[in-house]
């Protein structure tokens, strides 16, 4: 019977701790793949991190004070691009002064359409093409998909990075033959040249701090560029 006991809570524990190994391993490959895309992003790491900062923070301030709206705030290199719709061009400036003032912020494209909200539907449809575009940005052999970030608003497909010229062409010919896209807007920073390939760098702290709001070098602040559909 004690035998018989043990077992049974021997076999009771195994059952208890095997999904939390098997979640720690998840995590840990998780962590690896995450630690591989932030080392191929032209961005430093401060700047990765900074970035999402914003981006929170921007969410925070317009859902506080701009109740009726529907705005995406995307941060890249420290420049946020606005998109989504909101009820007057009076409100559209006032939500463009709203990010502006988050700290660290050094420049506001502001694409937002004074339009009624979008409904659920065609969020979802938004977020079907932007996955359809970073699919098939993959393995394309002239843009890193880790180099090109894609918003979609209302089918209208907006990419950011910091790319070469060729580079932001081959990735707006990608997104403007891709289903469902009405529209591409290139939002990049341009360099003159593709820096070569780094090694992976030691492993630093994730909240490494940013020390300025100075722009990855050989960029300059991005435009909204539409090209035609």
């Amino acid at each position: 019977m004690r035998r018989n006991a043990k077992r049974l809570t021997l076999i009771a524990f195994v059952a208890l701790v095997a999904p939390l190994l098997s979640g720690c391993f998840t995590l840990a490959a998780t962590g690896i793949v995450a630690t591989a895309v932030s080392v191929d992003d032209r961005r430093s790491t401060g700047f990765q991190v900074e970035d999402e900062s914003i981006e929170w923070k921007a969410a925070a301030r317009i859902r506080e004070q701009h109740k009726d709206t529907h705005v995406v705030a995307v941060s890249y290199n420290l420049s946020v691009l606005l998109v989504g719709q909101v009820p007057s061009e009076e409100v559209k400036k006032q939500v463009e002064a709203t990010v502006r003032g988050v700290p660290n912020v050094k420049n506001v494209i502001n694409e937002l359409a004074v339009a009624g909200n979008t409904s659920l539907a065609a969020r979802g449809n938004d977020g079907l093409v932007t996955t359809n575009v970073k699919a098939r940005l993959i393995g394309n052999g002239k843009v890193s998909p880790n180099h090109v970030k894609v918003v979609t608003e209302n089918s209208v497909v907006f990419l950011l990075g910091i790319v070469t010229e060729a580079e932001g062409n081959a990735a707006a010919e990608i997104a403007r033959t891709t289903s469902g896209v009405a529209r591409v807007v290139k939002v990049f920073e341009y360099i003159a040249k593709a820096p070569a390939a780094q090694p992976a760098p030691a492993q630093a702290p994730a909240t490494a701090p940013v020390s300025s709001t100075t722009p990855a070098p050989g960029t300059a602040a991005p435009v909204a560029t539409p090209i035609k559909p």
